[in-house]
């Protein structure tokens, strides 16, 4: 094989639509624009989504749902991912994210426990939310939450 042997994949390759160059090309003198009218002309055409002055689909469906810019989004995680942790643990938002515990929100507000599954070591879960039955659990085995 040599370089100069080289070529394209059968298909791959397609040559440019020269216009405007003289009538046999079959794109000559008006290049494939017709005659006359909106888009013969320069930077002719209409915006993205006109419709002919109909009204466009976008303004015909109704808007639904609603974006609170100021909810607040928590790194969840649950009690069954605390049941390995050793005694005397003090479990906080950062030794989630380095134990990889939790996958990291964007913009989050610190770390929220939720109380699916049992914790048997007595462990301190400092966090900025904690659900009623993660409360109570935590405490039960003999650890403490702290609200952040």
């Amino acid at each position: 094989m040599r370089i100069d042997t080289l070529s394209p994949a059968e298909g791959s390759k397609k040559a440019v639509k020269r216009l405007g160059r003289g009538i046999g090309s079959g794109t000559g003198k008006t290049s494939g624009k017709g005659h006359k009218g909106q888009w013969a002309r320069s930077g002719g055409g209409v915006r993205p989504g006109f419709e002919g002055g109909q009204m466009p689909i976008a303004r015909r469906i109704p808007k639904r749902g609603f974006h609170n810019k100021w909810a607040k989004s928590y790194l969840i995680i649950n009690l069954s991912q605390l049941a390995e942790v050793p005694a005397g643990t003090i479990v906080d938002y950062d030794y989630v994210v380095e134990n990889k515990l939790a996958k990291i929100v964007k913009n989050n507000s610190g770390l929220k426990v939720l109380g699916s599954g049992e914790v048997k070591n007595a462990i301190t879960v400092k966090a900025a939310k904690f659900s009623e039955t993660a409360k109570a659990a935590i405490e039960k085995a003999g650890g403490t939450a702290e609200v952040l």
